[in-house]
């Protein structure tokens, strides 16, 4: 089980982090203060940081690069958390070593998704070879996908739109996130294109398009 620590000054925005990643089976343990989140770290490394940028007594970036420059946790993986929505803001971060970034508010789920995704890329998981649910198949080396064994012609989007669904089966992934993953834009006015995809590739894989699920508001999972 990954322990995660969260290290957030506003009191509301870690307990809704805290149990919704508790609630997905990941170790917790939350800070307010860079001070404390310090002290926790000599005794105990975590598998992974979520980290908000602006905090009372240290600023969130150099918290990054004191990570990235201890040879015992350079390599823990860092989410950063902020209200600050500027693409320099996130260029920064992410330049001072950060892995992810999250932008304030967003969703639990989008949260959950990047959390997983994050730890199964940065601590050594290779991902999986293939993914199968209910007769749908994914094979990551053919770049093929099979429907009860028998082969279904996607796009290229289409299919990187199937493998993220996926690899987050069960999981509702957000409409910004399949935006960034796989079109590599969040402008809202391509979500029409989203959809068009979900339609297309709902009706090529047949019966097993329904596992596609929309969830109102959100996004889309598979089950």
């Amino acid at each position: 089980m990954a322990l995660i620590y969260i290290v957030e000054d506003d009191k509301n925005i870690r307990e809704i982090e805290t149990f919704a990643l508790k609630n997905s089976g990941y170790q917790i343990r939350d800070f307010e203060c860079a001070k404390d989140f310090y002290a926790k770290m000599k005794e105990k490394l975590p598998n992974l940081i979520l980290l908000d940028i602006m905090l009372p007594d240290e600023d969130g970036l150099s918290i990054v690069k004191e990570i990235r420059s201890n040879p015992e946790s350079r390599k823990i993986p860092v989410i950063l958390v902020t209200a600050k929505t500027t693409e320099i803001d996130k260029v920064k971060g992410l330049d001072m070593g950060a892995d992810d970034y999250l932008t304030k508010p967003f969703g639990v789920m989008e949260l959950i998704s990047r959390v997983k995704a994050l730890l199964r890329r940065c601590n050594g998981m290779e991902e999986d070879k293939f993914y199968s649910i209910n007769g749908l198949f994914l094979d990551i080396e053919k770049h093929a996908v099979y429907v009860n064994d028998e082969p279904v012609e996607l796009t290229y989007k289409e299919y990187e739109l199937l493998r993220l669904l996926m690899q987050n089966a069960g999981i509702v992934t957000s409409r910004d996130v399949i935006m960034e993953r796989v079109w590599g834009t969040d402008f809202e006015g391509e979500s029409r294109t989203l959809d068009m995809h979900i339609k297309t590739l709902r009706q090529k894989l047949g019966a097993a398009g329904s596992m596609i699920k929309t969830i109102r508001n959100v996004g889309y999972m598979i089950e």
